[in-house]
């Protein structure tokens, strides 16, 4: 089995609902840590706000992603997109499912080494 690698699905630590990811793959580079995650989001579940210290690159495996930045605007990636997350903290964002099936996604985090995966952001999660 590879280092870091998970074989279930495991809901995601609160702020998020109805989400829950796997690691697949986890490698050390030099000062900077790349890992492959699983993500699962279903109906009406969000990420919760939050940012991360590393870029990401996601793609949209099935369903439809609702992903506004911090600035509120309505994003929507549909399957098949891959787009990137640019990171810190004036980057701050949210991922839901606003549609009837669920979102499955697969992230390239490029975190520097022993970096959290993400930082929740405290307030709300707006509904825009």
């Amino acid at each position: 089995m590879l280092p870091g690698y998970e074989r279930v699905l495991r809901p995601n630590p609160a702020p998020a609902t109805g989400t829950a990811s796997r690691i697949v793959l986890r490698l050390l580079l030099g000062s900077r840590e790349l890992i492959v995650r699983h993500t699962v989001i279903e109906p009406g579940g969000s990420s919760g706000r939050h940012y991360h210290d590393g870029p990401l690159f996601v793609l949209v495996a099935r369903g439809t992603l609702d992903h506004p930045y911090a600035d509120g605007a309505p994003v929507r990636y549909r399957r098949g997109r891959i787009f990137r997350e640019p990171s810190g903290p004036e980057n701050r964002h949210v991922a839901r499912n606003t549609g009837t099936e669920p979102v499955t996604l697969f992230v390239l985090y490029l975190n520097p080494k022993g970096s959290p995966l993400s930082h929740s952001v405290a307030g709300t999660d707006d509904h825009r």
